[in-house]
């Protein structure tokens, strides 16, 4: 007897993934949340549906970022400042 052969692994994500989770998440704020309630305070369990149906966390994106904003690229830190975030224009002064 001869051991089945083992089955073709499948990707796990196709290689098409559009934008990634902060593309994703500026999206909903920019494009979306900011233009339908003009203003980027967004309650914490806030969650935005974007158009191709994709959810995004809103209020924990933000939260998340502003936590990690030592952490973040000059271009990421001026996408969110540039939508209104003004402890993102002020990395580095202080927080």
């Amino acid at each position: 007897m001869t051991p089945p052969a083992p089955a073709p692994e499948e990707p796990a994500k196709p290689p098409t993934a559009a934008l990634s989770a902060f593309e994703r998440g500026i999206a909903a704020l920019a494009a979306q949340y900011k233009a339908r309630e003009g203003t980027v305070k967004v309650p914490r369990s806030h969650v935005e549906r974007l158009e191709d149906g994709t959810e995004v966390k809103l209020g924990v994106f933000l939260s998340n970022s502003k936590t990690r904003r030592a952490k973040l690229t000059a271009d990421k830190l001026a996408a969110l400042a540039g939508l209104g975030l003004d402890w993102a224009a002020t990395e580095g002064t202080g927080r």
